[in-house]
């Protein structure tokens, strides 16, 4: 993938990084420059209704995808790989929403690249088995996390959130950023 050129002459790149479910679903968007920072563009948790059928959240999903893409028009998507756990039905609706986002991906030709919970935590941290705390701390430091309207509207980051950021770094960390400016 090419990057592009900023208006300060600096390549970048757009990811989007995502952080699956039907409930809650973590989003961000970071540009990472060629002269190594990188910047969040975007980052959030969007929220669907236990009250509407799984039909409609995942109709709501696909349109907060490709709202959000219209947008921010990324380059690369990232996503968590999907952890099974012991509630078979949440894992297949968790499926269900991973194919509503990979199909708003690939229709309009952006590379997907998938990352284990393991992956992103050893990229960020360095250990494969941190715990979120660390994990947060860690996106701290690498990132300047943008202020958020938590002060208006009471809410604080949720851990949907910060995997979202997390899977997006991830792909700086392992993908060589010179390789891409080739």
């Amino acid at each position: 993938m090419k990057p592009r050129k900023a208006k300060n002459g600096n390549s970048s790149q757009k990811i989007i990084g995502i952080d699956p479910g039907y409930d809650r679903l973590g989003i961000a968007v970071i540009e990472k420059f060629s002269k190594g920072h990188e910047n969040i563009l975007y980052s959030g948790c969007f929220r669907t209704s236990s009250r509407d059928s799984i039909y409609e959240r995942l109709h709501q999903i696909g349109l907060e995808i490709s709202r959000l893409i219209e947008i921010f028009r990324p380059d690369i998507a990232t996503m968590e790989t999907l952890f099974i756990a012991k509630n078979q039905k949440t894992a297949m609706r968790v499926s269900e929403a991973r194919g509503v986002i990979i199909y708003e991906m690939t229709k309009r030709h952006i590379p997907i690249f998938e990352y284990s919970p393991m992956q992103v935590k050893a990229a960020i941290t360095g250990n494969g088995h941190s715990d979120k705390d660390h994990m947060i701390k860690m996106i701290h430091l690498l990132v300047s996390m943008p202020k958020i309207s938590s002060a208006i509207t009471n809410k604080k980051r949720l851990d949907d959130e910060y995997d979202a950021i997390a899977v997006a770094l991830t792909h700086n960390a392992i993908h060589n950023w010179s390789s891409l400016q080739k």
